[in-house]
């Protein structure tokens, strides 16, 4: 009998066509009505961070360099009070092979679809991981399918994203190109069962642990260059797993705490999904459309439990403005002499705000850049941003609104991250997760103590007051 490969039916067997594509049963990490056990799922991958270094080192991913700017931080301590301004430390993550830290990911990812004996992989991405996910694969010998969310209804793509198709057709995959909607994830289930590729997904445990290593780098690196360890690590954040991936190779690398600041562009406003948001949104990735969607239900993702859980590690979120971003592009360019692309520069503006606050004896590590270059270069996203309309100019970038303007600052004492109330994130989560539940099990209260970051007695509040009863 033929199979029935329409929307509905497609849909119905995801959980079906993930499992036989990722080589994870996912239910034998369920517990109670909502919980799951998280770390044994991790556990499970077989990998640890001795063995991921070893398989990262021989295809060109990792050990990357932790560099000191210098400019940058005397540039923060000219308009800082006396004795402060800390000093700001970058990793270099563009010198991994495809430009960026998702080689990380990706390594691992086509290092198990080769060990599981998997012809090709298979990635859901308009950003970095599919040029990643293509080198890797190019190294395994594996076949690659990239699809990629590229226009909007008439057609145009933005230049960052048709610059990240070129770049991973250069590595040999095949992309798959579409219109914004809800066909990506019908498109990326159809193309896993029928051609029974594996199925790279940024969100499983693989991708995530590939990460662990860039964390513990970051302390490695920050003890030799400096003799302490960072005082503030600031992640860009959107899905998630590149906060998750390097605070867990931080915790495997050091007792004492070091906090994670997660940092996204301020697209409030805009929605993802929109046709007609689309293309006034100057960012592809490390903004808030995704950022907080996948802080508050990080298993909206491709496969039915992520990896990527950034609420359990995050001690403060962020935003900055697409304006200030583009700002500290172009200053990193003039007075450091490196050029990166906007994305990865998202924790940057957010670390010169936060470097202003600290002891100019403290430490602040940006935690990654990536590569630039054709459509990814800042300049030819404001050009694209002007072409549909968007007010560019000089000013108070708090007055910038998300899809109409980008307000690059006039003044460097102008940038200011602006921080996000993480308990009302919590709630979110919580509340997320406990819909059409009236009581939850014992190991749904610890599970969700662990997920939120929170005290038993923050989850207690916030379930008395959604009306659920709990067992403890």
């Amino acid at each position: 009998m033929k199979r029935d490969d329409s929307y509905a039916a497609v849909l119905r067997r995801k959980n079906e066509i993930m499992k036989t594509s990722v080589g994870i049963d996912y239910s034998r990490y369920e517990t109670g009505s909502i919980g799951f056990d998280y770390e044994r799922m991790m556990e499970d991958t077989g990998y640890d961070l001795a063995r991921i270094r070893d398989i990262q080192k021989k295809h060109g991913v990792g050990s990357t360099p932790l560099k000191e700017l210098s400019n940058m931080t005397a540039l923060v301590r000219r308009i800082a009070a006396q004795k402060k301004g800390a000093r700001i430390f970058i990793k270099d993550e563009a010198q991994n092979d495809s430009g960026s830290f998702k080689a990380r990911r990706a390594s691992i990812a086509c290092h198990r679809a080769k060990e599981l004996g998997f012809a090709g992989v298979i990635a859901a991405t308009s950003g970095n991981y599919g040029a990643a996910v293509a080198s890797q694969a190019a190294k395994y010998g594996l076949k690659c399918i990239v699809i990629q969310e590229c226009y909007d209804g008439r057609g145009v793509g933005q230049p960052e994203i048709i610059e990240k198709a070129r770049a991973c057709e250069a590595y040999g995959a095949e992309v798959v190109q579409l219109s914004v909607g809800p066909e990506l994830f019908y498109t990326f289930l159809s193309l896993l069962e029928t051609t029974g590729y594996f199925n790279a997904s940024l969100y499983t445990p693989f991708g995530v642990a590939g990460v662990e290593t860039l964390g513990a780098e970051l302390v490695e690196d920050c003890l030799a260059a400096t003799g302490r360890l960072p005082d503030c690590v600031v992640v860009t954040n959107a899905g998630g797993g590149n906060l998750t991936g390097t605070a867990r190779g931080i915790l495997k690398t050091t007792k004492t705490h070091v906090p994670i600041v997660a940092a996204s562009v301020n697209l409030k406003g805009l929605h993802m999904a929109s046709d007609h948001d689309f293309n006034r949104k100057s960012f592809t990735t490390g903004h808030t459309g995704f950022g907080m969607p996948f802080m508050t239900n990080p298993d909206r993702s491709d496969v039915p439990r992520s990896a990527a859980r950034p609420l359990r590690y995050a001690d403060r979120y962020v935003t900055v403005n697409q304006g200030e971003v583009f700002f500290v592009t172009e200053a990193l360019t003039i007075l450091e002499g490196i050029e990166r692309g906007p994305a990865g520069n998202v924790s940057l503006a957010a670390a010169l705000s936060l470097a202003r606050t600290m002891d100019e004896d403290q430490v602040i590590v940006v935690q990654e850049t990536e590569y630039t270059g054709a459509g990814k270069h800042h300049q030819a996203q404001l050009s694209f941003a002007r072409s549909h309309g968007v007010e560019i100019r000089f000013g108070n970038p708090e007055e910038e609104i998300p899809g109409k303007s980008i307000i690059l600052p006039e003044r460097v004492d102008l940038i200011r991250a602006v921080d996000l109330d993480l308990d009302k994130i919590r709630v979110s989560s919580i509340k997320n997760q406990v819909k059409d539940h009236t009581r939850i099990e014992r190991s749904d209260f610890a599970y969700l103590v662990a997920e939120t970051n929170a005290t038993a007695d923050f989850v207690r509040r916030a379930l008395t007051d959604l009306g659920v009863a709990w067992e403890e």
